[in-house]
């Protein structure tokens, strides 16, 4: 909106009483036609009819929840850091001015306050803190609303504001741009109460915005000297595909020679002097790609991340010469696929769409760095697919760790990931001992159950990943070191951050993209595989002769839940391999939970509930009562017997309304 003249830049207090008469004859009769009234009021005001905002509210709908705006502001990290100087410097510049400086973000969400102590009283009861919304769609004509509705500086005071309880207020806003595209990041504020109001606060805000973008501008262009020092040999391309590199906000910033021509045949075309943002590509630590938002003519695995320092600086889409091969459905699966999934991925077994997914992906992750989170239930083989994933990779040659997170103290585990030097403990080590992420210098390092690690060890390990440097305990020095992380947990890591026990910054570093592995009762048809081949193996191993099952066998086998997944069917085959003499392995041989049906089963629960499971779910009910049965309702002794997680045997009992049931079982003990 462009205006006339300065003088609808600025609010005229002496104008009150004119502008409230204005107003509540626009609430009338929908006319606010008068010489005191600002143009940019009124239409304000029309804005705020059509959005239904009740003119009446004496304060911002409630906050968020504490740990969404900690999660907004993580993912505001960057805006936040370019305002933190001029939000300390509100502290003692503003004091006893009975003002505030607010800063929000692009949808006039609070996210700091700082400035006059006397004044954070009354702003707290307008809800003029974190977390909360002053959209103008919300809380009607205000400065921080109307600025991102306009696009421009505005200053609001008195009677101008649309809701009656917030009329005894000044306020002054700017939008914060970024500097290089040109959207809104975010708004900055100085807002007090009617009496003090000031004509300069508008140009206090204007010049503190400009301040603002000034710091991300110099930020960006330090991210883009990074990415194009790490991204010169991505550009050329002797197999004539082309190359795009993007910066960490998804906008192309340089294409190689054959880009334009293999964009033309998709459809495509990018102009990098008006650059347009690619849907899709993530900014920041977010996965990569989210296929379902890509422009039709790009595939999620043409893209790979950035990194400098363990720091995601960008992207590089590369556009294949030979489209053809590359025009898969991910809808189906080719047998050809299939095939070649297998073949390529070691240590994978199985033929289930279900397996390939999950295959096909990590095949994808695997020539990049880019670290990635394996999902899924214990015993599914997380470790056999960071294996493969590894073998895979650029780093194939160098080593692979592997450190399991979970049963171990802090101590303990803190020496295991960083080592120590000599004399840094009672009992170290002489000359010291390089730890596991040392270790892994040059290779993978696969941390198992990240979930389990420490909450005060998290931010530790945080600052690796961050500047590739390690200090062994009692060491002053610090040693580089550039590895691939693979981390795997059985445990909802968001639920977790949620409840304070993983911090948040961490779960979007080891996040940047995940894989979910599926359990085996979700890919039924691989058991008999698997078994074939487990028997074969173990049978070599243990030098016996080579047995083989009988249909009856593989039948029940193939109908059980297995709670234990790969790892239970595999110790059930190898104790069948040494304890049955016979070469066929028959029905009657199985273990007797697996034998076992709803009427072999003692049950606090209606007989009608338990016949009402589908097969495989009352096999896994039944092994549950089994196991519980068995050790008094202990759940931690449970929970190791089958194989699985605590807080999966708690979900189970949930799910099978066995919660009852605990009590009697740990009484009858």
């Amino acid at each position: 909106m462009n205006f006339n003249n300065v003088r609808d830049l600025f609010s005229r207090p002496e104008d009150d009483s004119r502008v409230r008469a204005s107003w509540e004859n626009f609430l009338s009769n929908g006319d606010a036609s008068a010489d005191s009234l600002r143009c940019l009021v009124e239409d304000s005001w029309k804005r705020c009819i059509g959005a239904n905002v009740d003119p009446s509210i004496h304060q911002a709908g409630s906050p968020l929840a504490a740990r969404d705006v900690s999660i907004l502001k993580y993912q505001l990290r960057d805006l936040l850091e370019a305002s933190k100087p001029v939000m300390v410097l509100a502290r003692d510049f503003l004091s006893e001015t009975g003002t505030v400086m607010v800063l929000t973000d692009q949808k006039g969400i609070v996210l700091e306050v700082e400035g006059d102590g006397s004044t954070m009283g009354p702003a707290e009861n307008i809800h003029l803190l974190p977390g909360a919304s002053w959209d103008e769609a919300q809380c009607g004509t205000n400065a921080i609303g109307t600025a991102i509705s306009l696009g421009q500086p505005v200053q609001i005071h008195s009677e101008e504001h649309f809701c009656e309880g917030i009329k005894r207020w000044t306020c002054s806003a700017a939008v914060i741009r970024d500097p290089v595209h040109g959207q809104i990041l975010g708004v900055i504020d100085v807002s007090g109460l009617s009496q003090n109001y000031s004509r300069h606060s508008l140009s206090m805000v204007v010049a503190t915005a400009n301040r603002i973008e000034s710091f991300l501008a110099k930020k960006e262009l330090q991210f883009r000297i990074r990415l194009m020092d790490c991204s010169i040999s991505q550009l050329s391309a002797s197999d004539g595909s082309g190359a795009i590199l993007v910066d960490r906000h998804g906008f192309p910033i340089k294409l190689n020679e054959n880009a334009p021509a293999l964009l033309t045949s998709l459809g495509c075309q990018i102009d990098l002097n008006k650059p347009n943002r690619i849907d899709g590509i993530s900014a920041g630590t977010e996965p990569v790609a989210n296929e379902s938002a890509l422009p039709d003519w790009l595939r999620s695995e043409w893209v790979e991340p950035i990194f400098d320092h363990g720091e995601r600086v960008g992207s590089v889409v590369r556009v294949p010469n030979r489209l053809t091969k590359h025009r898969v459905t991910s809808s189906s699966f080719s047998a050809r696929t299939e095939i070649d999934a297998k073949a390529a991925f070691p240590g994978a077994k199985g033929s289930s769409p279900e397996l390939h997914q999950a295959i096909d992906k990590a095949t994808q992750l695997a020539k990049s760095r880019v670290p990635i989170l394996l999902l899924g239930e214990t015993g599914v083989g997380k470790e056999v697919f960071a294996q493969g994933i590894h073998a895979l990779s650029k780093n194939c040659d160098g080593p692979f760790v592997a450190l399991n997170c979970g049963g171990l103290s802090r101590e303990l585990l803190t020496s295991e990931l960083f080592g120590h030097v000599e004399g840094a403990f009672t009992g170290s080590r002489r000359g010291g001992v390089a730890g596991k992420i040392e270790a892994a210098d040059g290779g993978t390092l696969f941390l198992d159950e990240l979930g389990e690690m420490p909450l005060d060890l998290q931010p530790h390990f945080l600052r690796v990943l961050e500047d590739g440097q390690i200090y062994r305990l009692g060491d002053t020095k610090p040693r580089q070191v550039r590895f691939r992380l693979i981390a795997a947990t059985n445990r909802d890591l968001r639920q977790e951050v949620s409840e304070g026990r993983f911090r948040i910054d961490l779960f979007y570093r080891v996040s940047v993209t995940s894989i979910r592995i599926p359990a085996l009762r979700d890919r039924q048809g691989d058991i008999r595989e698997l078994s074939k081949s487990f028997i074969r193996q173990l049978c070599l191993l243990h030098e016996v002769e080579e047995k083989v099952f009988d249909p009856k066998a593989l039948e029940r086998m193939e109908r059980y839940a297995w709670p234990g997944n790969v790892r239970e069917l595999r110790n059930t085959i190898e104790g069948l391999v040494l304890t049955v003499d016979a070469g066929v392995i028959g029905y009657d041989d199985l273990p007797i939970e697996l034998q076992c049906d709803a009427n072999g089963v003692e049950d606090s629960r209606d007989d009608d509930s338990v016949v009402n499971l589908s097969g495989l779910a009352k096999s896994e009910f039944e092994q549950i009562c089994k196991v519980l049965r068995e050790t008094s309702g202990n759940a931690t002794l449970a929970a190791k017997q089958l194989g699985i997680a605590k807080s999966t045997l708690y979900l189970k009992l949930k799910k099978y309304s066995l919660d009852e049931s605990m009590d009697s079982w740990r009484s009858a003990s």
